[in-house]
C-alpha cells in the first residue's frame, strides 16, 4: 500500500474570503487607475484632482517606472485573486508587487522631486499602498504556513 504524502488542504477560515474580496477591490482600484492613466492621460489624471505640476510630473516618468508602476499594480492584484485560489504563490505575487512599490518609491523620494511635486496627498496615498501590501504579504504568509494556502 503506498501512502500519501499530501495532507488535506487546510480548512479556508472565513477571514480569508473577507481578506481576499478587499484585496482584489482595493488592488483592483490600483489597476483602474493605471490603465486610466495609461488610456485617458492627462484627462484621466486632472479628473482625479491632480495640479498641472503632478500632471506633468507623472507624464515625465522614465520608462523603468513606469515598468515598476506596472510590476507592483499587476503583481499586488495577481496576489489577490491567488489568495483567493488559495495559492501559495499570492505570498510571491506580493513580495513581487512590494519590490515594485519600492522601486517606484526610490524613484519619486529619492530621485526625483517627486515627493514634494506630488505633496501630502501622494504621500498619504504611498503610505497607505505600503501599508496595504505589506499587510496583504504578511496575511498570505500566514495562510501559507497554516496550510490554508497550497
Amino acid at each position: 500500500m503506498t501512502e500519501a504524502t499530501d495532507t488535506p488542504r487546510g480548512v479556508a477560515p472565513w477571514h480569508l474570503w473577507l481578506v481576499g474580496a478587499v484585496a482584489v477591490l482595493w488592488n483592483g482600484y490600483g489597476a483602474f487607475g493605471y490603465l486610466m492613466t495609461h488610456f485617458r492621460g492627462e484627462a484621466f489624471m486632472r479628473s482625479a484632482g491632480m495640479t498641472e505640476a503632478q500632471v506633468a510630473f507623472a507624464a515625465g516618468a522614465p520608462a523603468w517606472m513606469t515598468a515598476a508602476w506596472a510590476i507592483g499594480v499587476w503583481a499586488a492584484l495577481a496576489g489577490s485573486l491567488l489568495l483567493l485560489l488559495r495559492s501559495k504563490w499570492a505570498l510571491h505575487a506580493f513580495v513581487v508587487s512590494i519590490a515594485g512599490f519600492l522601486a517606484s518609491m526610490a524613484y519619486t523620494h529619492l530621485l526625483s522631486d517627486g515627493g514634494v511635486v506630488m505633496g501630502a496627498s501622494g504621500l498619504a496615498i504611498n503610505v497607505a499602498v505600503g501599508v496595504s501590501l505589506a499587510l496583504f504579504a504578511v496575511y498570505a504568509w500566514r495562510m501559507t504556513k497554516r496550510g490554508v494556502l497550497r
